[in-house]
């Protein structure tokens, strides 16, 4: 199971009609029915991994620590098996930014998953786009945000417990 971070486990903080990270460890909130998701996805032998980009750290909008201490407190609160993040910024010599699979091919590869039989589940069409790449299942969760939409998710949903019967159906 690839998760996406912001939008997916954690409420965006939306700007103009365009989706932000948290700025800090105060404006986190998990969004409601995420951690009895992420339960039943274990309890059924999914991996739950996060892929995130924030590249917010590497154009000075925050910090690593903060980025951290986020990733930590998810760590600790809910059935996470771990969190990849991609600092870059968009550009030729990252592999690991959404839409490129890197991030995800990275994980299956620690964690010996199976990219076909996994879902990807994002609220962006990067998210989506990074799915597809690694041949993953997608499930976009759809907020209507004004940016560009993603190409041919397998399923559209309004958030990830909508997206639990699709995941756990198979």
């Amino acid at each position: 199971m690839f998760l996406d971070r912001d939008g997916v486990i954690n409420r965006a903080v939306v700007r103009d009609g365009r989706p932000y990270p948290p700025a800090s460890l105060e404006e986190l909130e998990i969004l409601p029915g995420v951690a009895e998701a992420l339960k039943a996805f274990r309890a059924e032998g999914f991996v739950n991994l996060v892929a995130t980009n924030q590249p917010d750290v590497t154009t000075g909008k925050t910090t690593r620590a903060i980025v951290d201490s986020i990733h930590d407190h998810l760590m600790q609160t809910l059935p996470l098996d771990a969190v990849y993040a991609c600092f870059c910024v968009e550009g030729p010599d990252c592999d690991c930014y959404k839409p490129k699979p890197g991030m995800l091919l990275e994980a299956a590869a620690e964690w010996e998953v199976d990219c076909a039989q996994s879902f990807m589940v994002g609220d962006r069409w990067r998210d989506v786009g990074a799915g597809q790449a690694a041949r993953c299942r997608t499930i976009f969760i759809d907020y209507g945000y004004q940016e560009r939409r993603p190409d041919g998710p397998d399923h559209t949903v309004n958030s990830l417990k909508d997206a639990m019967p699709i995941i756990l159906a198979g």
